[in-house]
């Protein structure tokens, strides 16, 4: 029998065919878009969200650690499924936004109401995507609050402090690209330290189980205080 001999380089090379293999699978890649909320899942929810079994899951969550995608944390009797680290996040949102694209739903009224939810506001990991998550960061750019490089401007450090925000070292924004949008929303530790804000506050809530979150009556009333304001569209 011939056996094909293993392809020796001169340069040691990342082995990104293993992690590119790990998210070949319409059911792994549901369970990282799940994840993309930024909470903990436990096996059986991620399996539930994918629509698969619990042991058809447990086997796609073991290749999706096995390849340091996902890691799972023991906690008394369950068992929790997180991303491993903020560079993963990237990746993930990062092959969202050069799909060309978007993998079939149900034809139904409730899959039609979900993913328009999705694309009107929503989290991406920890920062506020969607619709209104790029309005907003336009709109804080547009005031001053945000500079150039997507940095905190001294108007927007005054005005985030008497929002309640408070540290000891400001943290840095970054332009994160919205997948759906096509256009960038405000992302880095300050769009996540903000995004948990806002939640705090309950000026955006979470819609059931998906990504998906809404503007409250009280956060409408926060933005207007800051001129943030517009005639927001998010489906109440």
């Amino acid at each position: 029998m011939n056996m094909r001999r293993p392809a020796y380089r001169d340069e040691s090379l990342p082995d990104i065919a293993r992690v590119t293999a790990a998210l070949a699978h319409p059911s792994r890649t549901a369970m990282c878009s799940a994840l993309m909320d930024g909470r903990a899942w436990t096996v059986g929810e991620l399996s539930s969200y994918a629509g698969i079994t619990r042991s058809t899951g447990s086997e796609h969550v073991n290749a999706l650690a096995g390849a340091g995608l996902v890691r799972k944390i023991r906690q008394g009797r369950h068992t929790y499924v997180v991303f491993s680290g903020d560079d993963v996040v990237r990746i993930v949102e990062g092959l969202g936004v050069i799909a060309a694209t978007q993998s079939p739903s149900a034809r139904s009224l409730r899959a039609w109401t979900q993913n328009h939810n999705l694309r009107e506001a929503r989290t991406c990991y920890r920062h506020l995507a969607g619709r209104l998550g790029v309005r907003l960061a336009d709109r804080m750019r547009a005031r001053g609050y945000l500079d150039g490089a997507w940095q905190l401007s001294p108007r927007g450090r005054k005005l985030v402090t008497s929002w309640g925000l408070t540290f000891e070292v400001v943290p840095r924004g970054e332009a994160c690209m919205d997948s759906i949008e096509r256009r960038f929303h405000l992302g880095g530790k300050l769009g996540a330290a903000l995004t948990e804000l806002y939640l705090e506050h309950r000026w955006i809530v979470r819609k059931g189980q998906t990504r998906a979150v809404e503007l409250t009556e009280s956060g409408e009333k926060a933005l207007e205080g800051a001129s943030l304001a517009e005639r927001w569209t998010t489906a109440r």
